[in-house]
């Protein structure tokens, strides 16, 4: 996938455009109710709805114990609808911990004009990948076979369900909006597999591990489909602290992270619901690569 950059079509970038300014104005809208006030020895935590709220409750609840843990504080995970609620609720501290995606987190990063810190990220967040998947019976073959097919990406802010998607494919020279019959938006990763093997769309695009999740439970959408291609890695997901939060609460989150150990049962638990071998540091800086193709997709300025 070494091949030239293809920029946007205006079109494209009308389309996207747009999607994220309803998602925005969603945020604004459920985060704009009364406010709950930070209450003291409370953490606030949430993540993008990447999955279904059930899966993401699942996944959380061991960690939030163990955090509860660490710090003594009571943690509270307040789930959302959409990816920008999730940023709007860090700017406004409304949330104090969130789980990020890499284009998320470079939101958060121009949202609060530096100040939402990223602290920790899974080993495999180094090297993530995003996996193209058509039906098992789709006579697509190849990554150009998609054109003319409709196509389905996960959540429009989205990092391993959109836009690095979208990046690889422009990449080799397919800009969705001008080369797919569609393009529709499922919303989460497990959505997407959904889409596919109902027929409801003919191809599309989601994160690596999620695919890999299904397919190890057995999922009966995952049966239905297979991997036409998968891109090349990128940096992708992260722990980050809202702006202002206490050095001394964000240094406790941190160590409570990186002292998850794999060789401790009950740590074991809750790495392998989080799908992480172990949590090592993070830095703004390997987030560069997503705000670059943000802003060749045109979602960012």
């Amino acid at each position: 996938m070494n091949l030239p950059n293809v920029s946007p079509s205006s079109r494209q970038r009308r389309s996207l455009l747009q999607s994220l300014a309803a998602l925005s104005l969603a945020g604004v809208s459920l985060l704009g109710a009364p406010a709950v006030h930070a209450q003291a020895n409370v953490l606030r935590v949430s993540a993008i709805p990447d999955e279904a709220p059930s899966e993401l409750q699942r996944k959380f609840k061991p960690l939030g114990e163990y955090l509860k843990a660490k710090t003594g504080m009571d943690v509270q995970f307040t789930p959302v609808t959409d990816y920008a609620a999730v940023v709007e609720g860090l700017a406004s501290k409304k949330i104090d911990l969130a789980w990020l995606g890499g284009f998320t987190f470079v939101q958060a990063k121009l949202r609060t004009e530096g100040q939402a810190v990223p602290i920790v990220q899974r080993a495999e967040d180094e090297k993530f990948t995003s996996r193209f998947i058509v039906p098992i019976d789709s006579p697509i073959k190849t990554v150009g076979d998609l054109k003319g097919h409709t196509f389905v990406f996960g959540a429009p802010s989205s990092t391993s369900g959109s836009l690095m998607p979208r990046h690889f494919l422009e990449q080799q020279g397919i800009v969705p909006e001008r080369d797919f019959k569609t393009v529709a938006f499922s919303g989460a990763h497990d959505a997407t597999v959904a889409f596919v093997a109902s027929g409801r769309a003919e191809a599309g695009a989601l994160n690596a591990s999620v695919m890999d999740k299904l397919v190890e439970a057995k999922n009966p959408n995952a049966a239905k489909v297979r991997v036409l291609a998968t891109t090349p890695p990128f940096f992708d997901y992260n722990w980050t602290v809202r702006p202002g939060l206490d050095p001394a609460l964000t240094k406790k989150l941190t160590d409570a992270f990186l002292a998850l150990d794999p060789s401790k049962p009950a740590d074991k638990e809750i790495l392998d619901l989080q799908r992480a071998s172990r949590f090592i540091p993070t830095k703004v800086s390997n987030y560069d690569g997503i705000e670059a193709a943000g802003k060749s997709a045109g979602l960012i300025k």
